[in-house]
């Protein structure tokens, strides 16, 4: 990103983490969607993910983050156990509400249920596993971020981060 500060420009030590994570690895198969995210496939047919949109994307997700007034309205959920670890890490350094393991259908659209929330963005880190808090959070039009591997359709996602979301627990 040639307009964003120095600071925010992605640097050397930050593509050896993000290397060495794993997160620049896909899977065997890709959505069209996801196609301008990936920067290669490698000979045992695996997609390599293009970390400068990694970069970007991250950067966008955080100043969508940080344009939210009260943290504890960005809710954070991950069914996926890869994932829980880093969220709810992530939920504890922010400030986020996290909903980690299950999540209850009606959270976001039924009103009556005790567990009610009304955030103001939505941050997945399955599009698989998380598909039915992406369902309710576009019927109530919730801005989402959501990590995507090569695979992940982008229905009801404001935000793609491509990113191999298989390997979050040694990411965080």
């Amino acid at each position: 990103m040639s307009g964003a500060p120095d600071v925010l420009q992605m640097k050397e030590e930050d593509v050896l983490k993000l290397l060495a994570a794993g997160t620049h690895l896909g899977g065997t198969n890709f959505d069209f969607q996801m196609e301008r995210y990936i920067y290669k496939r490698k000979s045992d047919s695996i997609y390599t993910i293009n970390l400068n949109r990694t970069w970007e994307k991250l950067l966008l997700a955080a100043s969508a983050i940080v344009a939210i007034e009260n943290p504890a309205d960005v809710s954070v959920i991950s069914s996926r156990n890869t994932g829980q670890r880093a969220m709810l890490t992530f939920a504890a350094a922010t400030g986020a509400t996290p909903i980690a393991a299950h999540f209850t259908p009606g959270t976001f659209t039924n009103q009556i249920q005790a567990a009610f929330q009304e955030p103001q963005l939505l941050v997945v880190t399955d599009l698989k596993a998380d598909h039915q808090p992406l369902m309710e959070a576009s019927y109530v039009n919730l801005p989402t971020i959501a990590l995507c591997n090569t695979d992940s359709l982008l229905h009801y996602v404001d935000i793609a981060i491509p990113f191999n979301n298989k390997e979050l627990t040694q990411w965080v």
